[in-house]
């Protein structure tokens, strides 16, 4: 990175989690007897995800296939001295039988009422050069795994004694617009807004279902974006971070991962009881401004 890129938003490293960057949500249903699953939860957005809500009480169930990554949350969330608990739970979303089995462990562990679905992944490329294998596994982890850990845990959370349970799915700006070379993450993202219309729209009341979509997050996943976009458009890295990151933009400023979890634990609660189908768009101005 060149010193002006480093300089722009003053930070291109996630900052360490601290307890003081957690919000606290008092809810009733926030406490060590109730099961939060987490994917993605070895890095980035899933792992802030995890450590904010067992931080406000819940049994998280943090997964991945990353599973030395997955001891790391674990570990940061002894550090922080949370309130709940991280339970590792190694998984690969690719396959269903894995999938099966970490609901398994979850109900196990408590009462399932909560799911964050975050993994992802991003390949960069134009359409007529994307390869499809790629593609395929994109779809697997970042549409599929979530519509199947949400058939799955559907029925613990109505069989609960009031019905109560929340499914959060990670969108995105590209939810809701798109930028080239990115057919796969784009698509998904889409997909991903419509499974969580689908789950409200079979919502009783008592269970629902919301979406947050960021614009930039200090996670690894976007910083190893800027050397793929400056290749793909011919553009220098700083160019990418000033006129395609931050560009559209009001707010010249990445997000923090832990902000994007208090909003999981925000949407989780019951303040947000009337979000149902609806969209977080957390995006410092991306989508409904324009120069």
């Amino acid at each position: 990175m060149t010193q002006s890129t480093n300089s722009h938003s003053g930070q291109l490293e996630a900052p360490e989690l601290t307890a003081d960057d957690v919000l606290q949500v008092p809810d009733p249903h926030f406490t060590d007897e109730n099961v939060a699953i987490v994917t993605g939860a070895a890095s980035g957005i899933g792992r802030a995800t995890a450590l904010v809500l067992a931080a406000n009480g819940l049994t998280t169930v943090a997964t991945d296939v990353d599973e030395d990554g997955l001891s790391d949350t674990v570990e940061k969330s002894e550090a922080l001295d949370v309130d709940g608990e991280v339970v590792q739970a190694t998984a690969d979303l690719t396959d269903d039988g894995a999938l099966e089995a970490l609901v398994d462990v979850a109900a196990e562990e408590g009462q399932i009422r909560f799911l964050a679905n975050i993994a992802g992944l991003q390949h960069i490329s134009p359409i007529d050069e994307f390869p499809m294998d790629m593609w395929d596994t994109m779809y697997q982890v970042m549409l599929r795994a979530p519509m199947y850990l949400s058939k799955l845990t559907l029925p613990h959370i109505k069989d609960s004694d009031d019905g109560h349970g929340v499914i959060g799915n990670m969108a995105s700006v590209h939810g809701h617009y798109v930028t080239q070379d990115k057919a796969a993450y784009n698509t998904m993202k889409f997909g991903l807004r419509g499974l969580t219309q689908s789950i409200a729209a079979e919502s009783d009341g008592n269970f629902r279902s919301f979406s947050v979509s960021t614009g930039y997050v200090k996670t690894q996943l976007v910083l190893d974006q800027i050397a793929d976009t400056a290749e793909s458009r011919g553009i220098s890295e700083q160019e990418v971070v000033e006129d395609v990151m931050l560009g559209q933009a009001r707010l010249k400023e990445m997000m923090e991962p832990v902000e994007v979890g208090n909003l999981f634990a925000l949407g989780f609660s019951n303040h947000a009881r009337h979000l149902n189908g609806g969209d977080l768009l957390w995006d410092g101005g991306y989508v409904h401004t324009y120069e």
